[in-house]
């Protein structure tokens, strides 16, 4: 007979609570999945990606054992023999060019992996204290000008206000689509049954996106505007308020905003007309959106990855928040506020390298191309020219962690030619993909049932304060180590110790220890503040990644500050299978959750203000012609989901979507093969004619597999000036009938 198990969905952000059947011993065997409808934050939502997980943990191409490579094949290997290959490539790099010759790429399932996400921070930062430069991760093709800008306004780099679903009464959004992302950066159940909410109370839901996507379907209104310009859209909304006569005095801001009249002082050149033919927003659409902002009792903005992967993502992003403060809009019921995350999260950190008062950029730069980095990283697309590029400093060993960058990164060509030429490639994952097919060590984790999982960052996005955690559902081998272990063993290695000699145990006190002191020497606020870190670490319970999520609930909002007072911890959490509801968002927190060193919301910094010209030069730029922009679907996770059977059953999603005005133009038909091509390169893929796409605009998912990869067309030179996000919206591209060369 099956037994019933709850988890916590870790696919995505809206952290869904699951009714998974296991057959019982020895099989193991996955039944049906359902939502929980006893889960106190999800209610029994469900989308089709939660019911894969079965089919995750039993595909037969998932590693369960290392592999290493010999030639050009992948051989089984026992553990010992791994961390022998891992001793045999790392250490000769090591010895003879130290750390500086290696880096670490990050993927994003990493954020969604309790073992991971708690642990990565030890492999980086160790490897950091030995010299290691910058690493790399997608968040420089995904989120970084909303992390810039969340440092920059309000003191921290996760630290942003989120919509107020529930309670607004027009929500604009732009460049998101929640029916596909279920919410990012946005940590909410059935989000799209919460837009539904909204309009059924009478309000409106106004979506900005080159396509009509299924959001923009159901939405109250779509306005179609050209890949890259949102900026422009912005900046005449906010000049039309302020000429218009539209803002008002908020009394609940009072004292608590700087540098709100020099930024509309900057919206001037921007007015309606002038940005109407860039955006393809004709100009009485723009001041009829201010007005109606204007007009709500309770506005809210919502941008997304759209908005922050474009030419101009931080300036979006930058201009949605100074919006949302000139309306009052933040900090206030149905508005934008501030969740109170249930749980502490090494993220929430400032790292040790920011020992200013504020958050600095460009405090570095790349040997080749001379990026700036931004939050320790560079644009994922030097990573290539870092490899292949000979002279000192160059990279000759690399460690993937759970990610696949040689599909997910623009310029994707480039990094794929480039991963042979390594001395020493090691990655944790658990599938061979076109990255870890080039390692020479694989080193697989556990499946998602076989680990117990909480999350702690995406409570810091969530429109309620919930705190949950779950066991595994199927008994984790024995055999083999956990990634966390994974992890601790290879930033052992980068000390200085061999590989098999690692003592785990140790590193884990030593990693733990050093997050803890770190918490008790920082400043106010901060509960652990001044206590002796040998007693707050004594207090905690259990090792590994269940001794860190304890340090987390209990130093959390509504933790016991490690028996300093009553409050939760994780042994609580654990008695309560289907979580605990803590609490919705609520206006008033704005002051308490500020860290800028001025204690305001401050929007005024040379970082953006400076890239102000460079958009106004668009203004007279001439028009590119088509453009490509990417998209993704609820049934996958960026690159890391398309492999499933059950996720890509049905018709072909990797289309490029074309406007029909624009098919008769190219010469091409509905299912007709075509041709797209940019400077970057060219593939060939179906076309479907649809007029979801406004003219003049096409559409390919990222992140797809092998040769329909559009991260092939993307060029890696292209990025957002004060975040250095690669633009991958709004690329310059041809289509033509297939068999025709193109002009690259």
């Amino acid at each position: 007979m099956p037994t019933t198990h709850r988890v916590i969905c870790p696919l995505c952000e809206a952290m869904c609570g699951l009714r998974v059947e296991v057959r019982d011993a020895p099989t193991y065997t996955i039944g049906r999945i359902t939502g929980d409808p006893d889960d106190v934050w999800s209610r029994g939502h469900l989308c089709p990606k939660g019911t894969a997980l079965g089919h995750l943990h039993e595909d037969p191409s998932r590693l369960r054992r290392p592999v290493v490579r010999r030639g050009d094949r992948h051989h089984e290997v026992s553990w010992d023999d791994a961390w022998a290959e891992v001793e045999r490539v790392l250490r000769p790099v090591l010895d003879t060019d130290g750390a500086a010759a290696l880096t670490v790429y990050v993927g994003n399932p990493v954020a969604h992996n309790l073992a991971l996400a708690r642990y990565i921070g030890a492999l980086i930062g160790m490897g950091q204290a030995v010299g290691m430069g910058a690493y790399y991760s997608p968040a420089t093709v995904d989120q970084w000008p909303l992390n810039l800008v969340s440092a920059k306004l309000y003191g921290g780099m996760w630290n942003s206000p989120v919509p107020d679903l529930d309670h607004t009464d027009l929500l604009l959004v732009l460049g998101a689509n929640p029916a596909a992302s279920q919410g990012s950066m946005l940590s909410a159940p059935d989000v799209m049954g919460r837009l539904a909410a909204i309009r059924e109370r009478g309000g409106s839901v106004v979506v900005v996106d080159p396509r009509r996507t299924p959001t923009a379907a159901k939405a109250t209104e779509w306005v179609p505007v050209r890949p890259g310009t949102d900026a422009l859209l912005l900046f005449a909304v906010l000049r039309t308020l302020a000429h218009d006569g539209l803002l008002r005095e908020h009394a609940h801001l009072a004292g608590l905003v700087a540098g709100l009249a020099e930024v509309i002082a900057l919206a001037e050149p921007f007015t309606p007309e002038a940005v109407a033919g860039p955006t393809g927003v004709p100009a009485a659409t723009v001041r009829r959106l201010a007005h109606d902002l204007a007009a709500a009792s309770a506005p809210a903005l919502y941008s997304r990855i759209g908005t922050c992967t474009q030419e101009f993502g931080s300036l979006t992003t930058w201009l949605v928040h100074v919006i949302g403060v000139a309306l009052g809009a933040v900090d206030r019921s149905g508005g934008m506020l501030f969740p109170e995350p249930s749980s502490w999260s090494p993220m929430f950190m400032k790292p040790p390298d920011q020992t200013g008062p504020g958050w600095e950029t460009g405090r570095f730069r790349s040997r080749v191309r001379g990026a700036p980095e931004v939050f320790g990283q560079y644009p994922v697309s030097c990573l290539a020219e870092e490899i292949t590029t000979p002279g000192e400093g160059r990279l000759r060993a690399l460690i993937t962690v759970a990610g696949n960058p040689a599909v997910s990164s623009p310029g994707a060509r480039a990094l794929a030619e480039a991963l042979p030429g390594l001395d020493a490639m090691v990655s944790v994952d658990n599938w061979l993909n076109e990255t870890s097919r080039q390692a020479h060590v694989v080193l697989p984790g556990l499946s998602p049932l076989e680990q117990p999982h909480t999350d702690d960052l995406y409570w810091m996005y969530a429109v309620r304060s919930c705190v949950k955690w779950t066991d595994p559902a199927v008994p984790p081998p024995t055999d083999r180590p956990e990634e966390w272990q994974v992890l601790l063993r290879l930033a052992g290695a980068l000390l200085g110790t061999p590989v098999a000699d690692v003592d785990v145990a140790s590193m884990d006190d030593l990693y733990t220890h050093g997050l803890v002191q770190a918490l008790c020497a920082a400043a106010g606020g901060n509960p652990l503040a001044g206590r002796d870190p040998d007693q707050a670490v004594a207090a905690l319970r259990g090792h590994g990644p269940e001794r860190l999520a304890d340090l987390g609930i209990r130093v959390g909002a509504w933790g016991d500050q490690l028996g300093a007072r009553e409050g939760l911890t994780l042994d609580d959490v654990r008695r309560h299978p289907d979580g605990i509801e803590l609490g919705g968002l609520e206006a008033g927190r704005l002051a308490a959750a500020l860290e800028t060193p001025s204690g305001t919301i401050e929007l005024l910094h040379d970082e953006l203000v400076s890239d102000v010209p460079r958009l106004l030069e668009r203004l007279g730029r001439p028009d590119p012609g088509l453009v490509l922009t990417s998209r993704r679907h609820l049934r996958s996770n960026n690159s890391w989901l398309n492999h499933v059977p059950a996720l890509t059953r049905g018709p072909d999603r990797c289309t490029l979507l074309m406007h029909p005005e624009d098919a008769v133009r190219a010469g091409v038909s509905d299912g007709d093969v075509v041709c797209v091509g940019t400077r970057e390169g060219e593939l060939s893929v179906p076309v479907a004619v649809s007029d979801e796409m406004m003219p003049g605009v096409v559409s390919l998912p990222h992140g797809w597999a092998e040769q329909r990869n559009s991260n092939l067309l993307n060029p890696g030179d292209v990025v957002d000036v004060p975040s250095g996000t690669i633009a991958v919206n709004g690329v310059p591209c041809r289509v033509e009938p297939a068999g025709v060369t193109l002009a690259t």
